[in-house]
């Protein structure tokens, strides 16, 4: 089967990644988590200090849509974290591309490896 996945990358305000990170991994990681976003990776990225990665899961485009609309517009993400993440970021950027699932699962269990190995998130 082939599902889809979303690539953000986040361009963060200078000296902003430490607190980004810890609130991401904190509060917004088991918010996505507990409204159904499957997350395949949450992290800094190798390319700079003021950057951050998030990668999603969904089971189709339709999907993704319909995954995000619904949280973006919930009481929990408006109330919550929000305005803190926002404040923090410079601009982000997302790419949805087509992957199967076999290699999603291969996929996920490298950047697993690899961010244990480099002490990463």
């Amino acid at each position: 089967m082939t599902g889809v996945i979303e690539i953000r990358s986040y361009e963060l305000k200078a000296n902003a990644q430490a607190a980004f990170e810890t609130l991401f991994i904190e509060e917004v990681t088991p918010l996505l988590a507990a409204w159904g976003h499957r997350i395949v990776f949450a992290g800094r990225s190798l390319h700079g200090d003021d950057s951050f990665v998030l990668i999603r899961a969904y089971d189709s485009e339709d999907h993704r849509r319909a995954s995000q609309d619904s949280f973006y517009a919930s009481d929990e993400w408006r109330s919550g974290p929000r305005e803190a993440l926002l404040s923090m970021i410079d601009r982000f950027t997302s790419s949805v591309l087509p992957i199967a699932d076999e290699a999603l699962a291969l996929w996920q269990a490298e950047l697993s490896e690899a961010s244990n190995a480099n002490g990463r998130r």
